[in-house]
């Protein structure tokens, strides 16, 4: 029996130098890069999943966080499939534009649809002790976000990255947002 084919897009979008091209980074290759370079406009990267009964194409969209960027959004995020913001618990001003974030994304796809995958994540769970959020902050600053599952992950040890990428693919699968991949 052939495998179903399916093709999925998500955009990963925060603040600069929060650790987005490194995650995905490690997500795709299972290695940390110390000298990973600062994204200009967007990658596109991609990484190949298979399964006994699937073969999954994840177009993941890495979208610099310079604010000479954010007007492009809108449009990068048109056909998404989910999304994940991400911000640097070290770095206390990285999560205070999430609204920002979420606004431009939501004009190119619809994430107040309360079925959209968005997963929020904290990186740099490695510097742990430099941490500037704790964790009451965090779950007091996402409370109005209680529709968007949160992890905290690490790029440098690897730390619930294959957790995080899973759980927005089996996000997308329950939801319904399945495309077959063409031909």
């Amino acid at each position: 029996m052939e495998k179903l084919k399916l093709a999925f897009k998500m955009c990963i979008f925060g603040d600069s130098g929060v650790g987005k091209s490194t995650l995905i980074n490690r997500y795709i290759t299972a290695k940390f890069d110390h000298d990973q370079k600062s994204t200009l406009g967007a990658a596109i990267l991609m990484k190949f999943i298979e399964t006994e009964t699937m073969k999954i194409t994840l177009q993941i969209w890495d979208f610099a966080g310079e604010d000479k960027f954010s007007s492009l959004l809108p449009s990068y995020a048109k056909g998404s499939s989910a999304a994940i913001f991400m911000f640097d618990i070290s770095k206390r001003d990285s999560i205070t534009n999430i609204d920002k974030w979420l606004l431009k994304f939501n004009e190119g796809s619809n994430i107040s649809n309360p079925k959209f995958p968005v997963i929020i994540v904290g990186g740099k769970l490695d510097l742990e002790e430099h941490r500037s959020l704790n964790k009451k902050d965090i779950e007091t600053f996402l409370t109005v976000m209680e529709e968007f599952d949160y992890i905290e992950c690490s790029s440098k040890t690897g730390e619930n990255v294959d957790l995080l990428f899973q759980t927005i693919v089996d996000k997308m699968l329950i939801h319904g947002d399945i495309q077959p991949h063409p031909r």
